[in-house]
């Protein structure tokens, strides 16, 4: 067997496929299905896509696109495989990381599987197939297989983004048992790191949020305080709750100056700030950071490090991150998605492709 000949299950010849053709421009377009093109491909047969925050950014004109295939979250059934991929086989379901990894490399071992040196790529996940590279290192089989429930398929859509993101941001803050943790963003991602730190233990949990919608979820996953406040009154609202000191970890899940800043400002000496809103237009003084004596940790989110674990509270019903999703639309329906979540109406869309 070649990766030119795989195993496989029937694929159609083409597909639905979410394109972006330029910033507020987004179509549905017939296009052909992925193949397996190297020895360790697999494709999947999607379950389900979404739109991400990120995804907002060249929406809305601040990064350049044209003509791209969107998605990088997802979950489906391997339909066709490689001929070197060992792991998993043909109707395995699973759920994969938006950065490909080999998961063997000394970067992957130390945890740090979004830089692995040898990252592979995919194919746009807002679609009804798509093809991974990498797949022994960047796949994880769910135990049981796709569920018929589409509220624990959801569950496990989240997980492989904004659930995984949200924890990396909760355990780089160091959230844990007596530790108040401070949660700067009310999108998906920041509901997550919610979620995740207080069920990390997490004493006190405290969210930034304006929206009673997303204010409501907070609390549902956890949330202990929301504060309204912004700049210099929120962060003296966090010390108000500390003793004076500020949180022992913040999550940042924005990725502006301004969410930054209110980061920095939340926290205590020595403490921790998460970061994992992707960076637009973000600087930090290093005299500042100098003299807050306060501990950085952030990035493209490792997804693959926590992903066993993510599954196994998904399924003991611990965590329910599909919570996030507010509306579910059919694929067809992908520009009303995006204008959905531009419009701040809705949380975060799940595709029924």
């Amino acid at each position: 067997m070649t990766a030119q000949t795989p195993a496989t299950r029937a694929v159609p010849e083409t597909m639905k496929a979410v394109i972006m053709r330029a910033p507020g421009d987004v179509v549905v377009e017939e296009v052909d299905t992925p193949r397996v093109a190297k020895p360790t491909d697999v494709v999947l047969k999607l379950a389900a896509a979404c739109v991400c925050g990120s995804d907002l950014w060249p929406y809305r004109g601040h990064n350049d696109v044209d003509h791209r295939r969107m998605g990088h979250e997802y979950v489906g059934t391997i339909v066709e495989k490689g001929e070197d991929v060992a792991t998993l086989e043909v109707g395995d379901f699973v759920i994969g990381s938006f950065m490909l990894s080999d998961n063997t490399c000394e970067i992957c071992q130390a945890g740090y599987q979004s830089r692995c040196v040898n990252a592979g790529e995919y194919t746009g996940s807002q679609a009804q197939y798509m093809r991974v590279e990498l797949a022994d290192g960047s796949l994880v089989k769910v135990p049981g297989g796709e569920p018929s429930d589409p509220d624990r398929l959801a569950d496990y859509l989240a997980a492989s983004d904004v659930l995984g993101t949200g924890w990396y941001a909760a355990v780089a803050a160091q959230a844990g048992p007596g530790k108040t943790i401070a949660v700067v963003g009310d999108g998906a991602v920041g509901l997550c790191a919610v979620l995740a730190a207080k069920t990390l233990g997490a004493e006190q949990v405290i969210v930034f949020s304006r929206h009673e919608d997303r204010a409501a979820l907070a609390r549902e996953f956890g949330a202990d305080v929301v504060i309204a406040e912004r700049g210099e009154e929120g962060a003296a609202k966090v010390k108000e709750l500390t003793n004076g000191y500020g949180a022992h970890g913040v999550c940042e899940a924005v990725g502006t100056q301004e969410s930054m800043d209110q980061a920095l400002a939340s926290g205590r000496p020595g403490g921790h700030v998460g970061f994992v809103g992707v960076s637009h237009d973000q600087t930090i003084d290093g005299s500042r950071l100098f003299g807050l004596e306060i501990h950085l940790e952030g990035g493209p989110a490792p997804v693959r490090r926590f992903l066993p674990e993510l599954i196994e509270r998904i399924q003991s019903g611990e965590i329910q991150p599909g919570k996030v999703f507010t509306a579910r639309l059919p694929i067809d329906d992908a520009a009303e998605a995006y204008k959905a979540m531009d419009e701040r109406r809705e949380i975060k869309v799940l595709l029924e492709v």
